[in-house]
């Protein structure tokens, strides 16, 4: 059984049906979908991401890939221009899945650039593979190596001693920013490097019709397996569970802590109870 039907825990729910389990997947709201949902907010016809929006890394997963999206109506849409930085004379600094292309914006970083990004492009999916995966020994011990220098330090650090003129700083900072961390953070760059080098690969694609169409076509195809979702049903308590062998919770941890409750150990509801949320965010496009 899986509480929550975001797409991580709509991936668990297919992968445990693809073993032959029986899933059911609850959810409080009346669509699945978790923050990969839209909906239309200022006017009728016009559809909105509610949260996420662009999805580099959705195109990109090793999980993903192995899944017949497009079959359940999943349709990626790529832009020209990923990535559009503004700078203060007025112009902008692009990214391009083009390295040549972006490298024209880079002025005297153009070579930096390529340097960074270029060895990953020829099997991106073996860096990603290792660098999305669980904790374990790298599948591709030398890529990873040649990425883990790097991603070591923040990312103000990294675009300081790789560049020399802001235009390249402020476009590795655009991507390092999604981190949701400040930027002098230790391990910042790792995901300014994960989503230039993503960017060289497939886009940052977006959903044709919003990012709910991501989880529409996760659900139907665990549907095809066999697996359950009910919608607008919230779990306050487990005893409101049916009997199952796995719970898995796709949900905050406050949330998991107030649902298990006793059930958890107390150490572990005592970790939950610290856990700390960072800063809230938004788009506004």
């Amino acid at each position: 059984m899986v509480i929550g039907s975001g797409p991580n825990g709509l991936a668990a729910a297919i992968e445990l049906a693809r073993r032959g389990a029986t899933v059911l997947v609850v959810e409080a709201e009346d669509e699945v979908g978790g923050g990969t949902r839209s909906a239309e907010l200022t006017l009728p016809g016009f559809t909105h991401d509610v949260c996420s929006a662009v999805h580099p890394m959705g195109i990109l997963s090793p999980f993903f890939r192995e899944l017949p999206l497009a079959e359940h109506g999943l349709r990626w849409l790529r832009p020209r221009a990923s990535v559009a930085h503004p700078m203060p004379d007025g112009r902008a600094v692009m990214l391009y899945r083009s390295l040549a292309r972006t490298g024209e914006g880079l002025g005297r970083d153009a070579r930096a650039w390529a340097r960074m990004v270029a060895p990953f492009l020829d099997d991106p999916h073996a860096l990603l593979a290792d660098a999305m995966g669980p904790l374990r020994v790298p599948a591709h011990p030398i890529a990873m190596l040649r990425f883990g220098l790097r991603a070591a330090f923040s990312a103000n650090r990294l675009a300081r001693l790789s560049f020399r003129e802001e235009r390249a700083r402020a476009l590795f900072a655009g991507c390092a920013a999604h981190s949701v961390l400040p930027l002098g953070q230790p391990l910042t760059a790792a995901l300014g490097l994960l989503f230039a080098i993503t960017a060289h690969v497939e886009d940052w694609p977006v959903a044709e019709g919003g990012s709910h169409a991501i989880t529409r076509a996760l659900a139907s195809i665990l549907r095809s397996l066999g697996g359950r979702i009910e919608t607008g049903r919230r779990i306050e308590r487990l005893d409101q569970l049916p009997d199952a062998r796995v719970v898995l919770f796709d949900t905050s941890p406050d949330q998991l802590a107030r649902i298990a409750g006793d059930a958890l150990p107390a150490g572990y509801r005592r970790r939950l109870g610290r856990y700390r949320y960072g800063p809230g965010v938004f788009k506004l496009d």
